[in-house]
């Protein structure tokens, strides 16, 4: 069954938010997995490319937007509407909606911060999870972006 990891930050920002989602990104890539990003919207997902680029100097972390020509061999693709092509074992969920084809997954990653709109979200994700009955972590981070 998919396992449901809810990361929450004490930031208020949407800028700390992907900060952490950059992180939590680079961490995943380099434990060998493959993993899915998903955003809003397409302009969400332009945003979360460029700060994969420039989160840390000091980091590349291998992306491509789903429908590129790099998609294929990118190990981390982020993407807003369409589920990615399988073989993603991660799916950090920044959308404010849970996409319908979530359980394709062994984890699904969720970033809640102290941003409103977020809290307001991720609430209804929480719920959903819980009420289909799938196991939910709750991991609350300090000091985190």
């Amino acid at each position: 069954m998919t396992q449901i990891d809810f990361y929450v930050l004490p930031d208020t920002t949407l800028e700390a938010r992907i900060t952490f989602a950059c992180r939590l990104a680079e961490t995943i890539n380099h434990k060998g997995y493959r993993l899915h990003l998903h955003a809003n919207d397409e302009a969400a997902a332009s945003e979360i490319d460029a700060a994969l680029w420039t989160f840390r100097p000091d980091s590349f972390v291998p992306h491509a937007l789903l429908g590129s020509a790099e998609e294929e061999h990118a190990p981390i693709t982020i993407g807003y509407s369409e589920p990615p092509c399988p073989g993603a074992e991660v799916l950090l969920n920044l959308a404010d909606e849970v996409p319908g084809w979530f359980s394709r997954f062994e984890r699904i990653a969720e970033i809640i911060n102290q941003h409103q709109q977020v809290l307001v979200a991720k609430r209804k994700s929480w719920k959903m999870y819980k009420e289909r009955g799938y196991p939910v972590k709750a991991h609350h981070l300090k000091g985190q972006a």
